[in-house]
């Protein structure tokens, strides 16, 4: 069996990729467990001062694992525990995190972007936060795009749902750098990174640790409280109406 998350480095430049394509990188418990092993990695290593997170096949990340949800009333809370957890981990990482979305980013998957650094896409991309449409709570990503961009369009958003282009993203601000198509991705994530690469690495470290006080990022207890709200609305019939739904309307 593949590795579910990989890391590779080349200098100063670490490069940590979803690798369940073949469910579009949905957020599966055995998924989570393996990013948070890499996560172990990097919070061990001294010479990596840019991070670039992306998605092996055609998305960057589906969210949660739907047909998991629905298979084991007890996997919901772990599930969102998880992710919760590992954005704390990522944004308190010292390098700098780049995204590099490459295709639909959904729900937890569009948090993920979200809590990076920086997030770089190509305009077509899908991205967005549709959990309302299908009766769940988004409380695990919603500190996140609050701090991204702001309370107001955080709020229109999360209310809303539904999706959005990635040119969208990057018009409201969830995404920093957008380029015309999927082709020419590679070549600007690339350039991004090594840009970051050449700052300083104490310099970088010491202001991302800066810019993680001043927006209170670090905050243990609202993740926790998130991901249990996120699974107790998860939990309600309702919910789990909706999402039987929109997993039978996938199948057919």
């Amino acid at each position: 069996m593949s590795e579910l998350a990989t890391l590779n480095s080349t200098g100063r430049i670490a490069t940590l990729t979803l690798n369940r394509p073949e469910a579009r990188n949905s957020l599966s418990l055995d998924l989570l467990a393996a990013l948070h092993r890499r996560i172990d990695e990097l919070e061990r290593s001294s010479n990596v001062s840019v991070l670039s997170i992306t998605g092996e096949g055609k998305a960057f990340c589906a969210g949660m694992d739907l047909k998991a949800v629905l298979s084991d009333p007890t996997l919901p809370h772990k599930l969102l525990s998880s992710l919760a957890d590992l954005c704390l981990r990522i944004r308190r990482l010292p390098m700098v995190t780049v995204a590099k979305v490459n295709g639909a980013a959904i729900g937890g998957g569009c948090g993920l972007a979200t809590v990076c650094d920086l997030a770089i896409t190509h305009a077509d991309s899908k991205m967005g936060f549709p959990e309302v449409d299908l009766g769940v709570c988004p409380a695990v990503v919603a500190p996140w795009l609050v701090r991204k961009i702001g309370p107001g369009r955080a709020r229109q958003i999360l209310l809303s749902g539904g999706l959005m282009s990635g040119q969208q993203a990057f018009d409201i601000g969830i995404v920093n750098v957008v380029v015309p198509t999927r082709g020419d991705l590679d070549a600007a994530a690339t350039e991004t990174s090594e840009r970051l690469a050449k700052g300083g690495p104490n310099a970088l470290r010491a202001t991302k640790a800066l810019l993680n006080d001043l927006d209170h990022s670090l905050d243990e207890d609202l993740g926790k409280r998130a991901a249990a709200l996120s699974a107790q609305v998860l939990s309600t019939p309702e919910a789990q109406e909706m999402l039987r739904k929109k997993l039978s309307e996938s199948r057919s």
